[in-house]
């Protein structure tokens, strides 16, 4: 890490900018504001009543973590988006190709640089965090589960936003490009499953009337496994399963057609994060490969570097 040439410099700018120590006060202050007004409803609540309700504060938990969680899924793009296009704007990127460092270099340096930002972002939130320590209810092993959930959905968002910003020209085609993925894996893996589902209930539907038999229940098939790419689902898996309510996690998957207590739904966590990480390293590679000059792609390189 420290050899990288390109973390280097990354992290000296961000040292010198007040960008970053602006980002982690709005996002600090988000979640404590959110963790205070809970706090605050909870109190309200004890005195009207003279009743203290637990759960309440294992809410406290969930409500924060959530916060937390797609502030990053959508910030972390936006710090990867721009970092290899911003260079080819600046008429940098040619320079870059020029000297000793391989692509690969320079995607890992800029995606060393945003998970380092990703981090300081967590670990910031920590005390804030820790108020449901003073309660009682979650375990540090809970924090840790979600702690590399943070890790890999952060590795995920980083490596399609710099996957984009190595194909595109200008910084705002590559924003654009990296929100309509993240959209899709949260909305469309989703949507997908339903219509799948429904146009396979009415081809089902059909069939029965002809032949004179009761319809059976469809499943979206295949495309159910596009579910273990959403990482709001894995999200909603783990923090549900430490709070003991996995209620809307349950009925996505029935939604799917699929039963709630299959092998892969008691796995889900570790397969998803798997899945994540290897479609991350694809990202990751496809990036590296843009930025490879071929002597079957000329006319691109020269596309990149202008």
């Amino acid at each position: 890490m420290r050899g990288n040439p390109v973390y280097k410099r990354e992290m000296t700018i961000s040292s010198r900018s007040i960008r970053l120590p602006m980002i982690m006060l709005i996002f600090n202050s988000i979640l404590a504001l959110a963790a205070f007004l809970n706090m605050y409803s909870v109190t309200t609540r004890v005195e009207v009543t003279a009743e203290i309700s637990y759960s309440s504060f294992l809410q406290l938990y969930v409500f924060l973590t959530l916060i937390e969680f797609f502030m990053l899924f959508f910030i972390m793009p936006a710090l990867t988006a721009g970092s290899i296009s911003g260079e080819r704007e600046k008429q940098t990127l040619n320079l870059m190709l020029s000297t000793q460092m391989t692509p690969a270099q320079i995607v890992l340096g800029k995606l060393l640089s945003s998970m380092f930002h990703m981090a300081l972002l967590v670990v910031s939130s920590f005390p804030v965090i820790f108020l449901v320590f003073v309660y009682g209810g979650i375990r540090l092993r809970d924090l840790a589960v979600l702690l590399l959930l943070y890790i890999s959905v952060a590795l995920l968002c980083a490596s399609f936003g710099l996957c984009f910003s190595a194909f595109c020209r200008r910084s705002t085609a590559a924003t654009a490009m990296s929100y309509g993925f993240l959209v899709f894996l949260l909305l469309g893996t989703y949507a997908v499953n339903v219509f799948v589902r429904s146009i396979m209930q009415m081809g089902r539907a059909d069939y029965a009337n002809q032949v004179g038999l009761m319809t059976s229940q469809a499943d979206s098939g295949v495309f159910f496994y596009l579910l273990l790419l959403n990482p709001a689902l894995t999200f909603y898996r783990v923090v549900g399963e430490q709070v003991g309510n996995l209620d809307l996690f349950v009925q996505i998957i029935e939604e799917s057609g699929n039963h709630p207590s299959g092998p892969l739904i008691g796995a889900w966590v570790p397969v998803s994060i798997g899945l994540q990480i290897l479609l991350a390293a694809g990202f990751l590679l496809a990036a590296v490969r843009a930025l490879t000059p071929s002597s079957g792609r000329t006319k691109r390189k020269k596309k990149y570097l202008s």
